[in-house]
């Protein structure tokens, strides 16, 4: 049982809410409730996110790409840094990172992950005995956890547009069709042994690392699971892909394949109007990754014409260069800010900025990662966070401005508790499993830089 002096449920706020939990789910929700003894006694409870995109062990290299070597720096020169790094990366290791990197989102307020995960091999890009291994090692992290999770193991055929040879870290990435078939295969047994909530769909990496013959053939592995691809994330990208299929990507997935409700484009940085609002109505969720896409110098999302469009978006950490719920929100609406010269452009004719991008990244990152959350009631998955409303940065808010306060004032330590289906992982602001956790992380990165 719940009690919570403030919930927002979806038809609005409600004072003194008591909330039953059965089977991962909300069995009941009772407005203007008396608290029982055992009750655990919250202050806002909010539906918890979902973060729809992560790679976790790329949190390990957090803080060592910043510096700048001569000539100019992007995403290509980043993306060859991040090859050397994984040359050395162990099973265990990645186990390791992805428990902490999974810690730090549920204490930062999100209840489930999207694990867009393509390192499948040893280094050079011999399979280990069991295809599955490295996918069973992030199960392993998420269950250590308790974090609900969608796995995404990624087909990564080719290095780049054109079927270019795959070459260096990348070698790790890949697979043709059949083998990835038996990828999704063994990644789907070995998630039999996780809780019900657990969910494994696919993720073509991107179109310049499948074509179009490999991608038809991919596609139908998905039997309903969720299809997420990188999309249009970069001006080179988008040229490349333009040269070689004499389309855009996205106006290239439009045409070609069946994107809908169970598709999530990844970034779609870079689209022109008129791909904006055919993949916003396709029913698609937009995958954005507002930190990772600053810090790797991407450019801003066109928020206004995918919102105009009626478009869905969720949130996701992607590079896990930092983990913050809160900052993710607020980087989406400053983006835009910057962009245009003007304020809040995140929400569509009048009303709460903060309260249109909670509650739009809650339905839409449930959405992307099949997971039937993202609200308040009876039937759902108990996907819930609750906020300490004394807090300074909410404690003087209207129950109208408290999403507002949460996503433009407030630090991630405003969050005290945090349930995944119902396993109750955050408490007090600390991870149930911190002290387990966090030195396992230490031990790993240490062996990891030590062999650099």
């Amino acid at each position: 049982m719940i009690f919570a002096k403030r919930a927002l449920l979806p038809e609005g706020w409600a004072k003194d809410v008591r909330i039953t939990l059965s089977g991962g789910r909300i069995a009941s929700c009772a407005t203007g409730a008396v608290a029982g003894p055992d009750d655990v006694r919250v202050g806002i409870l909010l539906p918890a996110l979902s973060n729809l995109h992560s790679h976790a062990f790329q949190r390990a290299m957090a803080g060592m790409t910043e510096y700048r070597a001569k000539g100019r720096e992007s995403f290509w020169t980043w993306r060859e840094l991040m090859y050397r790094f994984l040359d050395r990366l162990t099973p265990e290791q990645m186990q390791a990172i992805a428990a902490q990197v999974y810690l730090e989102m549920q204490e930062a307020g999100y209840a489930a992950v999207g694990e867009f995960h393509y390192v499948h091999h040893q280094p050079g890009g011999a399979p280990y005995a069991d295809l599955a291994e490295l996918s069973a090692r992030i199960m392993a992290a998420a269950d250590q956890t308790g974090i609900g999770l969608t796995h995404l193991p990624v087909l990564y055929s080719y290095g780049g547009a054109g079927k270019a040879t795959l070459a260096g870290g990348q070698l790790r990435f890949g697979n043709d069709v059949d083998r990835f078939g038996l990828l999704i295969e063994a990644a789907r047994a070995a998630a039999r042994s996780l809780p019900a909530d657990t969910v494994v769909g696919i993720a073509p990496h991107s179109l310049r690392a499948t074509c179009p013959e490999d991608l038809a053939r991919a596609l139908p592995l998905a039997k309903g699971a969720p299809i997420h691809i990188h999309v249009a994330e970069q001006p080179k990208e988008v040229a490349d892909i333009s040269a070689w299929l004499g389309a855009r990507p996205v106006e290239w997935l439009m045409a070609h394949t069946p994107v809908g409700a169970d598709w999530c484009p990844i970034h779609a940085t870079h689209m022109t109007v008129a791909e904006t609002e055919a993949l916003a109505r396709s029913g698609a969720v937009a995958g954005l990754c507002p930190i990772t896409e600053a810090n790797l110098g991407d450019g801003p999302f066109n928020g206004p014409g995918w919102i105009a469009a009626g478009g869905a978006f969720g949130l996701g950490s992607d590079s896990n260069v930092r983990i913050s719920l809160t900052e993710e929100l607020r980087t989406l609406e400053y983006s835009q800010r910057l962009r245009d010269l003007e304020r809040t452009v995140l929400v569509p004719g009048e009303g709460s900025v903060g309260s249109f991008l909670y509650q739009g990244a809650a339905r839409g990152g449930a959405q992307a990662l099949a997971r039937d959350a993202g609200a308040i009631a009876e039937g759902r998955l108990a996907d819930l966070v609750a906020l300490d409303g004394d807090h300074p940065t909410l404690c003087a808010l209207t129950e109208e401005q408290i999403l507002d306060g949460l996503c433009f004032a407030a630090p991630d330590g405003v969050v005290t508790d945090l349930w995944s289906a119902g396993r109750h992982q955050v408490r007090g602001g600390r991870h149930v499993a911190r002290e387990q956790v966090v030195p396992a992380y230490r031990k790993a990165v240490a062996e990891l830089m030590a062999s650099v």
